[in-house]
């Protein structure tokens, strides 16, 4: 096995990857949201509870920039911080009621623009996909 060829490919898909969700979120406008702040939700959404550190080092903000895009979206009563009992200092960021009703809507959108994307495949593609990503997953995202 090259693994210097399968890194080059593992580079190409996950580029593939970063410009397949650009195309299927850039159609997603949500009033009074940027693109970072939904970023920050979909990363809650998906992650959550997380910390102000974890949606920096995803998303490659900055902490201040983080922490102010983040009192903007708990003003707009989207996400809330938990305050860790042992420790004041120290908190965890979670939807509100109303910041998970919205990703529900968004991910409902998201998932039509999937189907889409997947309509033509045969039974066994889609198995085959399915497969690729637990594989993905288990060998690459948990650490």
């Amino acid at each position: 096995m090259d693994k210097g060829k399968l890194f080059h490919q593992f580079v190409r898909f996950t580029t593939s990857v970063h410009q397949m969700t650009n195309d299927m979120t850039k159609e997603i406008k949500i009033e009074n949201i940027t693109t970072v702040q939904y970023k920050i939700l979909e990363f809650i959404t998906v992650s959550q509870p997380v910390t102000l550190s974890e949606i920096s080092e995803c998303l490659h903000l900055s902490l201040p920039n983080s922490s102010r895009e983040l009192k903007k979206l708990i003003e707009n009563q989207l996400c809330e911080k938990i305050i860790d009992s042992n420790d004041r200092r120290k908190f965890d960021i979670r939807l509100t009621e109303n910041g998970t009703e919205l990703m529900n809507k968004v991910f409902q959108q998201l998932e039509l623009t999937f189907q889409e994307r997947i309509n033509n495949l045969t039974e066994p593609e889609l198995k085959e996909i399915e497969e690729a990503i637990q594989i993905l997953q288990t060998k690459f995202l948990h650490r």
